[in-house]
């Protein structure tokens, strides 16, 4: 039997709950894989306590301290290398991540989106903004959809969706808490299908 256990990088930009639901899976048995490196576009990201907590090793990846684009993505690239980084979570990451990263690991990078995709999805789609869209519109379900990551934001082949019922009562909070839930519950499954090799890759 093949014991390896794969090499995860999570990319987060807030309180990190995901991540704390991959963290706990990873090391009860449920997610064939350890979280060796989280990253954050900002250091003030509570993400990165709940990883320093956990003992892994933290690295903030800001735009802003390299003199171009191209070096930023050079530099992240050879970190994810250096560390044998096999696949990249993103956990409420709220950037693009370089192309250069993107092509490297492709078909071995997720997300997860706290709605029902194709809808709702896009640039500016995210946290409460999502669930006031879902809320404006009527629709009587969202969910979280786990993703594979491609150039552009919330694109990539649809993995798996769980389905939340959403209830007249509903706020973009009541509403939120409860995809919540289920994301803490989708993602760390669909990671672990993926590592296993039980989605087909022909196409991303």
């Amino acid at each position: 039997m093949n014991d390896h256990r794969a090499r995860i990088a999570v990319f987060i930009s807030g309180s990190g709950t995901d991540l704390q639901s991959l963290i706990d899976a990873s090391r009860d048995g449920r997610l064939s894989g350890e979280i060796v490196w989280v990253v954050s576009n900002t250091k003030k990201a509570y993400g990165l306590t709940r990883a320093s907590d956990a003992g892994i090793e933290t690295f903030v990846f800001r735009l802003n301290k390299y003199e171009s684009e191209e070096q930023a993505g050079a530099d992240l690239l050879a970190n994810l290398k250096e560390r044998q980084i096999e696949y990249i979570a993103l956990a409420g990451y709220l950037k693009l991540l370089p192309s250069i990263v993107v092509r490297a690991w492709r078909g071995r990078i997720v997300n997860i989106h706290p709605a029902l995709l194709p809808k709702y999805g896009g640039k500016g789609m995210y946290g409460h903004h999502v669930h006031e869209a879902v809320l404006a519109s009527g629709d009587t379900e969202s969910g979280p959809t786990v993703h594979l990551v491609d150039e552009i934001y919330d694109n990539g082949r649809i993995l798996e969706q769980a389905k939340v019922s959403v209830h007249k009562d509903d706020t973009p909070e009541t509403l939120a808490a409860r995809v919540l839930e289920a994301e803490h519950r989708l993602y760390p499954k669909v990671l672990d299908k993926l590592i296993k090799g039980e989605y087909n890759q022909h196409h991303d």
